[in-house]
């Protein structure tokens, strides 16, 4: 039998990135396409990846984080218009989560949104087409506003030992940017944004490089300054995401999920007076399904994603691993309600049908009785 992953043909549709000739010489061992861009996703293998995340310091080339620009007068209108949560007293120098919702009420993205100043924002964007959708109300509605994807390639910088690397990098004062907060810090004669913030909760930054010519000279100095802090190259990783309860869209939320079938509801501000597109929808809504952590205490190979009551299918598995830490199989389910009051659920692995267990997202651990 032939086990040769595919390959993935790079052309100028699978954008590139300053970087990409670094993470090729650092050993890169799978890519994904995300943003229609290259994004790493195994260098050592999955799990040594994750431990030396959780232990040390890793630069990731998250380039495909593409910033929607949007600037003019109507500025604050239109990202109030995609995003369900009150922006009204966002302050310059915040980021802020948000989903974004279509009128049904269904997340179409969930960006970090980044105020530089009431008439200038940033979209963070996962993985969609904002551009297009922001372009489109912007026609629509008739608003004085430029948008567009600026070069802008985030790098960054996660771990344990991030923070004392970028204080070697960029000076003390970085250490007093608090969580979800950024900075103006200048390299190489350019003033770039530099935030408290990253796709783990092992703690990190990220850095929104604005000139590729210096792209590749800032990768090789974060390298040379943690010789000692054993940095080393990463990405997001799925072991360590799912261990913390970080949502992916297009796998695990998206289109038909609502922010409160996600567990997002703290990031929608439905008593607002706000002029949002999914607000009236979201007042309305009673959810039927509800996004949950699943648990199995032994090491499966599922033949199949979804959740069984007997022989009724309650739930489908959107994201799944096994956790070195723990020692247990992890997933995310989004399951029916009606199906959070069965009292024996099952899976189908390899080995045959699999009793699991259900709990709130995110995984409060020792509750759990799970130590690692």
């Amino acid at each position: 039998m032939n086990t040769m992953n595919p390959i993935l043909s790079i052309t100028r549709r699978t954008r590139s990135t300053p970087f990409t000739s670094r993470v090729v010489a650092c050993g890169v061992k799978s890519y994904t396409v995300y943003n229609h861009t290259l994004l790493p996703s195994v260098f050592r293998d999955l799990e040594a990846d994750y431990w030396h995340l959780c232990e040390h310091v890793q630069v990731w080339d998250v380039s495909c984080e593409r910033q929607v620009e949007i600037k003019g007068p109507d500025a604050h209108h239109l990202v109030q218009l995609m995003a369900p949560r009150d922006l009204s007293k966002a302050l310059t120098g915040q980021c802020f989560y948000a989903p974004l919702c279509n009128t049904q009420g269904m997340i179409v993205n969930d960006p970090i949104i980044i105020k530089h100043d009431d008439n200038h924002w940033w979209l963070s964007i996962a993985d969609s087409d904002v551009m297009l959708w922001a372009q489109g109300l912007a026609t629509g509605f008739g608003l004085k506003v430029d948008i567009c994807e600026p070069d802008v390639w985030p790098l960054a910088v996660q771990g344990p030992k991030a923070e004392e690397l970028l204080a070697r990098v960029f000076g003390e004062h970085i250490r007093e940017i608090r969580f979800f907060a950024y900075k103006i810090v200048n390299y190489g004669g350019k003033d770039m944004l530099l935030a408290r913030s990253g796709w783990s909760k092992q703690g990190g930054f990220e850095i929104y490089v604005n000139d590729a010519q210096i792209g590749g000279q800032l990768w090789d100095e974060l390298f040379a300054a943690g010789h000692d802090l054993n940095v080393g190259p990463g990405c997001p990783n799925l072991i360590e995401r799912i261990e913390s309860g970080l949502l992916s869209l297009g796998n695990d939320i998206g289109y038909d999920t609502t922010p409160m079938e996600c567990g997002l509801d703290k990031y929608i501000t439905l008593d607002a007076e706000i002029n949002s597109l999914g607000i009236p929808a979201l007042r309305q809504h009673r959810p039927t399904k509800r996004l949950m952590g699943l648990i199995c205490r032994d090491k499966i190979d599922l033949t199949d994603y979804q959740l069984y009551s007997g022989e009724q299918v309650v739930g489908e598995i959107r994201s799944h691993v096994w956790s070195p830490r723990y020692q247990v199989y992890l997933g995310f389910v989004l399951c029916n309600l009606a199906g959070l009051e069965s009292p024996s659920l099952q899976v189908k692995a390899s080995s045959g049908n699999v009793a699991v267990e259900l709990t709130e997202l995110p995984y409060d651990f020792s509750k759990l009785g799970l130590t690692s």
